[in-house]
Order: structure tokens, then C-alpha cells, then sequence
């Protein structure tokens, strides 16, 4: 947290909010329940490029900033949690180490199993009133299908990250 009281980590740390933030609402439907989502990029960046502790902070101000300016239903922190387990996620698998191919892959196996389906599902079945095992069924093929996707987007944006950064803010990134 100490990070956060450097200005260029701070400026930097917003515009993610704010662009995660606007992210949120854009969606590309690929079935009535599957579509893909694009809030998670500045997250993991964020995580990439600040650590642990600054991409949890940005999850949470993304999730919850979000909710602010485009509610949708009750806020319910679960989510949030859940926005900021991801960001720790991330940057326990990148901040300061080799983006590879096969990192990614288990960060986003990660992330997709802790968070989009066990911890949103226990979000979802206190939310609804829905049994634990039958959301977690609903989703499966949801996350089944887009965990590839994820992947490779995710894969396309941390690689080009470093390639468009001044040299001085690529602390966080080791040389590719």
C-alpha cells in the first residue's frame, strides 16, 4: 500500500479505475448467457504492474465505482470481494515476473476458479435463493467456455503493455 503514495502509481492506479470502471459496461453477447467482458484487463494490468495490495485496491474502487455511476439491482460485496481477490491474483502471478504464456494461463485458471466460479457463485446462490451446487452447474459451461477466450485477450494485452509504457514505469515488468 505503501505504492500508493507515489503519484505516478496513484495516476496511473485511477486511470485503471476509470477505465475498468467504463469497461464494465460494454459486453459482447455471444449466447443469451455467455458473453465476454472486458472490466478484468485494467485489473490485472494494474496487478501486473503495481503488485498484489494496488491491483486488489484497484477492484475494489473498480467494482464499486462502477455500481456508483451505473447501478444495476442492490450492491452486494461479494462481488467486490471477489473484484478484489482477482486483482491480488494478478499480481501475485505477474507483478515482477516473466510474462509467459503458461503464467497467464494458470493466473486466469486461478481467477476463473476462485472467483468466477466458486466465489461468484456464492454470491449468486445467496442473491437468488438458488442451492450452491445448481448455480455452480449453470456456470460451468459458461467458465468452460470462456476461459480460452479470457486467455488469449488477456495474453494479447499484458504482452503489449510493455511495448507502450515509458521505460520508467516498466518496474513491474520484467524484460520479456
Amino acid at each position: 500500500m505503501q505504492k500508493l503514495k507515489n503519484v505516478r502509481v496513484l495516476t496511473v492506479s485511477a486511470f485503471l479505475v476509470a477505465i475498468a470502471t467504463v469497461l464494465g459496461f460494454f459486453k459482447v453477447p455471444i449466447t443469451e448467457l455467455i458473453e465476454i467482458r472486458f472490466q478484468y484487463l485494467p485489473i490485472a494490468v494494474g496487478g501486473a504492474l503495481f503488485g498484489p495490495a494496488v491491483g486488489g485496491v484497484i477492484g475494489m474502487l473498480a467494482d464499486v465505482l462502477g455500481y456508483l455511476v451505473k447501478p444495476t439491482g442492490a450492491f452486494f460485496p461479494g462481488f467486490t470481494i471477489s473484484s478484489i481477490l482477482s486483482g491480488i491474483i494478478y499480481g501475485l502471478f505477474f507483478f515482477k515476473k516473466r510474462i509467459t504464456v503458461p503464467r497467464i494461463i494458470a493466473a486466469e485458471l486461478t481467477e476463473t476458479i476462485l472467483c468466477s466460479l466458486v466465489i461468484n457463485s456464492i454470491n449468486l446462490s445467496i442473491l437468488y435463493g438458488n442451492a450452491f451446487s445448481v448455480v455452480v452447474a449453470t456456470r460451468l459451461l459458461k467458465v468452460l467456455i470462456m476461459f480460452p477466450i479470457d486467455t488469449i485477450i488477456l495474453t494479447v494485452v499484458l504482452k503489449a503493455i510493455p511495448r507502450l509504457m515509458p521505460s520508467e514505469m516498466k518496474e513491474g515488468f520484467v524484460k520479456q
